[in-house]
């Protein structure tokens, strides 16, 4: 006896915009700059050794890399000095923040996700995707909540196949 069953695929028919934030991800190296390296005795920066440093350093290696700067010791360092830093990494690098791995992160969600155009999810019921293979910071969630709560039906997070509401318009 052959029996032809019909599977249908509801998750595909419900009408559900999928919104994975892995897409958003740069790819690109995570360095971390420790001014520390550049301190005399390891307590504070003295001006005109750091400006031998800053002239003297081959500044193309941060070509396309994503730079976090820090500071690891207890130490004296002027504004200036992370000002200088930024300005000779600029020129090469993707992205230059000063704090360390996480603020990175979150500034390069932050900018990936200000490119996208609240108005492709105009009245969409659009989830959020939960797991992945890629650490997403959490800002990263609450900057496209943001960005979308004004103008979808809702907002979901997880899996179209099982979901948590974030918010659902009341019409």
């Amino acid at each position: 006896m052959d029996i032809q069953e019909n599977i249908i695929n509801k998750v595909a028919n419900s009408g559900l915009m999928t919104l994975n934030l892995e897409d958003f991800y740069h790819q690109g190296e995570r360095v971390i700059y420790d001014i520390k390296e550049n301190l005399f005795h390891g307590l504070m920066l003295r001006e005109k050794d750091f400006r031998a440093f800053i002239k003297e350093h081959d500044w193309a290696q941060y070509q396309d890399k994503n730079i976090a700067i820090i500071c690891s010791a207890d130490a004296i360092v002027p504004t200036w000095a992370y000002m200088l830093l930024a300005n000779k990494m600029n020129p090469y690098a993707n992205e230059v923040v000063f704090g360390g791995i996480d603020t990175l992160e979150a500034v390069l969600m932050t900018k990936a996700l200000s490119k996208i155009n609240p108005a492709d999810y105009a009245n969409e019921r659009v989830v959020i995707k939960g797991c992945g293979d890629i650490d997403i910071p959490v800002s990263a969630y609450v900057e496209i909540t943001n960005l979308l709560t004004p103008v979808v039906k809702s907002i979901m997070f997880g899996e179209p196949c099982s979901t948590v509401p974030v918010f659902k318009r009341k019409d």
